[in-house]
């Protein structure tokens, strides 16, 4: 009986284990690229979508890219949204904001905002789109104001015998840099961009909650209230538990009770091979990840760098946050 070339076996099982790899790398990619966050049926003829806005605001896409899933589903008949935010990026708050604006226009859809602790400033913002605003007692609410935070390191640099210099096309192509003070005519500049933004804001609440431009003068200064004080003062609209909020949404949208059902859309699924890279390790990795997270925000957070020296509106109050 003729013996097995062993290095013809050794060909064939190579070609074989990358042929695998191969075909995996196919299927997860197919996957990767389809739907990893197929839309759900909406089991009931009448669904309340309940989508979260949580952390710091610094990208709007993951929330829009939902709203936009099942906006024009038939069988949703409003729209929850969850806030649990310090604040964020303007730019962001306000595509959100625009986007619910835009969806109870064009869909005559009810919206209500439900905070059970957290919802200031870009997360606020977020909220002047709904219909009504739904808080617990003691949920911190508000801080209508906008911030641009610099630090200047000169002294620091000359301490390490370091000296920068730049090269610029103008003279506030620099503006804001941490290795030198902040000139006058640049502290104007990024002051009258921040008023702006900030009538933006005020701009906002006025319509959203029809409030007074004296009660507006005196409390929307950047300070935060207690979900209590913010009814009382009609910064929002009742103090309640989630199920509280949906009820009153289901008699926006004019729904009989028990006949309607709140819908949460479902969570991004690992992919074919993340699933295979992963296995067990999984849930470890996971815990792992979160923790250096923590570690690197809370470092970030006590010398306060974070947002140093960034040419970015803020919403006052980015406080630390993992998801």
């Amino acid at each position: 009986m003729m013996r097995k070339n062993p290095w013809f076996v050794l060909f064939f099982l190579g070609i074989l284990f990358f042929g695998l790899i191969g075909i995996t790398m196919f299927f997860s990619t197919f996957i990767e690229f389809g739907e990893n966050e197929p839309i759900a049926r909406l089991k009931h003829h009448n669904s309340v979508l309940a989508l979260d806005l949580k952390g710091v605001i610094f990208d709007s896409e993951k929330f829009l890219k939902k709203l936009n899933k099942y906006r024009d589903e038939k069988e949703v008949k409003g729209l929850l949204v969850r806030i649990t935010s310090p604040g964020g990026a303007v730019g962001p708050a306000e595509e959100i904001y625009r986007a619910l604006a835009q969806f109870k226009e064009k869909t005559k859809k009810p919206i209500v905002v439900y905070s059970p602790s957290l919802n200031a400033s870009g997360g606020y913002y977020v909220s002047m789109a709904s219909d009504k605003i739904v808080v617990t007692k003691g949920c911190l609410i508000g801080s209508i104001g906008v911030i641009m935070e610099f630090a200047n390191l000169e002294k620091l640099y000359d301490w390490a015998k370091v000296s920068r210099y730049t090269i610029t096309s103008g003279k506030f192509k620099d503006s804001g840099s941490e290795y030198r003070a902040m000139r006058e005519d640049e502290r104007e500049y990024f002051q009258s961009m921040v008023n702006d933004t900030y009538k933006q804001f005020r701009e906002a609440v006025k319509e959203g909650r029809k409030i007074d431009d004296e009660t507006l003068n005196k409390y929307a200064d950047g300070r935060i209230m207690s979900g209590a004080q913010a009814v009382e003062l009609g910064f929002a609209d009742a103090v309640g538990s989630q199920d509280d909020a949906v009820k009153i949404l289901a008699q926006l949208a004019n729904l009989k009770e028990g006949d309607y059902e709140l819908f949460e859309s479902p969570k991004k699924q690992p992919s074919f091979l993340e699933k295979i890279m992963t296995g067990d390790d999984a849930e470890e990795e996971a815990v792992s990840g979160i923790a250096s997270k923590i570690i690197s925000k809370k470092i970030s957070t006590v010398l306060r760098t974070n947002m140093l020296n960034r040419p970015l509106f803020l919403m006052p109050g980015v406080w630390d946050d993992v998801e």
